[in-house]
């Protein structure tokens, strides 16, 4: 019988989490490296970006292509691919209203958790729509060092008062989960455009197929299961 989890807040990454985003920056970035002139291995680099903050993806295409690589450019290009992605709204992942309706309902403490700045994330979870549901939003902009770091969870945890380890912590991808491991959070990972590692899984309590399904375990494991 699986053990009771003393739940005393939520800790929710944004991207590819709740948001349907990190396929609209996937597919912003690969376009605007192929039209840069930067195609053969876009996909490939592109695919290892997901769920590190906005300088370490930097970071990694000056290191892949050099010190004359047209950052600024191509960082132009992004935006306006994401702008023009973004446009018709930002839908939401599976069960994300569910899953925030109950602990809602709950009185359960939630934060957003996330590598993007304080700018992004307002405008995202603005954009779909869940913005005014949030008291606590802790961004890049708040730590020295974004995920893999567990800087951003500690920081949220104690934001809300708690020991990480009274804190669940979903998460869509690997740079994600070490962080909220790292931080001491139990970690629940629900994949996104990345598959997760065996590393990955090892520090997972659970890896879910969407949100429905994190709602599901909560209940049966969470300590204020008959609230939600």
């Amino acid at each position: 019988m699986n053990a009771k989890w003393n739940v005393g807040a939520v800790l929710l990454d944004m991207d590819g989490t709740l948001l349907d985003t990190e396929k609209v920056y996937f597919e912003s970035l690969v376009a605007a490296l192929t039209a840069g002139g930067f195609a053969d291995d876009a996909v490939t680099l592109c695919h290892a970006m997901v769920g590190l903050p906005g300088p370490a993806c930097e970071a990694m295409l000056l290191d892949r292509y050099g010190a004359d690589f047209p950052l600024a450019d191509i960082n132009r290009a992004f935006l306006v691919n994401r702008d023009r992605l973004m446009e018709a709204g930002l839908p939401l992942k599976s069960g994300t209203l569910e899953l925030l309706d109950a602990l809602a309902a709950a009185d359960c403490p939630m934060a957003i958790v996330t590598s993007s700045s304080r700018r992004s994330a307002e405008r995202n979870l603005s954009l779909g729509g869940i913005r005014a549901r949030f008291d606590t939003v802790l961004t890049l902009d708040d730590v020295a060092h974004g995920k893999p770091s567990p800087d951003l969870y500690l920081l949220a945890a104690a934001r809300l008062g708690l020991a990480p380890q009274a804190c669940i912590a979903v998460e869509d991808s690997n740079h994600g989960v070490a962080a909220s491991h790292a931080a001491g959070a139990i970690t629940i990972m629900v994949p996104d455009m990345a598959a997760p590692t065996e590393e990955t899984r090892a520090k997972c309590a659970a890896v879910l197929p969407d949100l429905n399904a994190v709602l599901a375990m909560l209940r049966e494991r969470g300590e204020f299961g008959r609230r939600l």
